[in-house]
C-alpha cells in the first residue's frame, strides 16, 4: 500500500508573484559591460585598499605576523615602480609569483567579461603544473620560515 507524501516544496498559490531562479541570477546572464564594470569596482576597491594602506592579509590581521605571502604586494609595487632591490627586499621571489598572478587574474578577468566564467585557469590540468605549483608552494614556505629564522632580511613588516 502505497501512502501519498506531501512533497518537499508546494507549489506557488495561483497569481503569486513568481520568485526568480537562481539560474536568471548567475552572473551569466549579464552583459559583458555589466561584468566588466562589476570587476573595474572591485579593482578600485582593490587599489583603494592598497593606497591607504588596508591590510590585505587576514593572516597578518589576526595573527600580527606575516604570512609566506606577506610582502608580495609591495614587492609588485616597488617592482613595477622599477625598484628591484625594495621589491626583493619585501619578497624574494617577488618576480616569479607577480608575473604568474597578473597572468592568472588577467585571464580570469578575461573569461569572466566574456563568458562570465571566472574560474578559467582552473581547466588547466597537467602533471607539470601540479609539480609546479607545489614547487612554488614550498619555496614560499622555505622563504616564509627562512625569514623568521633571520635569513633573507628577517621577516618583513606588517
Amino acid at each position: 500500500m502505497d501512502i501519498a507524501r506531501p512533497s518537499a516544496v508546494a507549489p506557488p498559490p495561483p497569481g503569486a508573484p513568481s520568485t526568480p531562479s537562481v539560474d536568471r541570477l548567475s552572473s551569466n546572464q549579464s552583459t559583458p559591460l555589466q561584468r566588466a564594470a562589476r570587476l573595474g569596482l572591485v579593482a578600485l576597491g582593490f587599489t583603494a585598499a592598497v593606497v591607504f594602506d588596508v591590510p590585505l592579509c587576514p593572516f597578518a590581521i589576526l595573527t600580527r605576523h606575516p604570512c609566506p605571502g606577506c610582502g608580495l604586494t609591495r614587492g609588485t609595487l616597488a617592482l613595477l615602480h622599477g625598484h628591484v632591490t625594495e621589491a626583493l627586499r619585501f619578497h624574494p621571489l617577488v618576480p616569479i609569483v607577480a608575473p604568474l598572478v597578473a597572468l592568472a587574474l588577467g585571464w580570469n578577468a578575461i573569461s569572466y567579461v566574456r563568458r562570465g566564467r571566472w574560474s578559467a585557469v582552473e581547466g588547466l590540468r597537467g602533471r607539470w603544473l601540479t609539480r609546479a605549483v607545489a614547487t612554488l608552494g614550498a619555496l614560499m614556505l622555505a622563504v616564509w620560515v627562512a625569514r623568521f629564522l633571520g635569513a633573507l632580511g628577517g621577516p618583513v613588516p606588517v
